[in-house]
């Protein structure tokens, strides 16, 4: 996935939805994930912040610390085509993000074949579990290797770690689809394509 740029240097009014973001982290604790999708609010500029490869957060060039305010910019974020914003019902601002704006960090495993359940929580303490709504997907780089990830909501996909990479991969078997071997994951009733089955040793 290729880095989504910010558009521009931060203005005054992206800085004052910062401010009005970190604000609303002491409204209180959150009653599930605000419906950013029904959000349009106005463009309001770009913020010096970045989420980087591995999933951390950045912001004027310093990691941010505090896991509850990245929890809460994680809530209000929303992906338009290739980029990526944080969004209140009145005003966005856009944000860097390098490779996927989630990380999952933990995963979970039931079951065999067709009926297994491969469930993962994110860093952000998002649960999910693969299924039609949140497909496993999987992109191979020069120097990476594979590289999963796990859809999670509103076009937002988490890139799994180094270690759950191996641990995936490990319950991966050869199927045959369209008259190809192929090599992939077996869960949510449904069987994710890693690569041929032809390619496996350079995975």
């Amino acid at each position: 996935m290729p880095m989504t740029k910010a558009r521009g240097d931060v203005t005054a009014e992206a800085a004052g939805a910062m401010n009005r973001l970190l604000g609303a982290l002491g409204t209180g604790p959150a009653r599930g994930l605000p419906a950013v999708e029904r959000w349009n609010p106005p463009f309001c500029g770009d913020l010096d912040m970045r989420i980087a490869a591995d999933g951390t957060w950045f912001y004027l060039g310093t990691p941010i610390g505090r896991p509850a305010l990245v929890k809460l910019f994680s809530s209000v974020l929303k992906r338009e085509g290739d980029d990526y914003f944080l969004v209140t019902p009145v005003e966005k601002v856009g944000i860097t993000v390098e490779d996927a704006p989630l990380q999952a960090v933990e995963m979970a495993v039931e079951g065999e074949g067709d009926k297994r359940s491969i469930a993962f929580r994110t860093r952000t303490d998002d649960l999910v579990t693969v299924g039609p709504d949140n497909a496993l997907r999987f992109e191979r780089a020069a120097n990476e290797g594979v590289k999963p990830y796990v859809h999670v909501r509103r076009g937002l996909w988490a890139r799994l770690t180094r270690a759950l990479t191996y641990d995936l991969l490990a319950l991966g078997e050869i199927s045959e689809i369209d008259g190809q071997a192929q090599f992939g994951i077996a869960a949510g009733g449904a069987f994710h394509v890693v690569a041929p089955a032809s390619e496996i040793e350079g995975l």
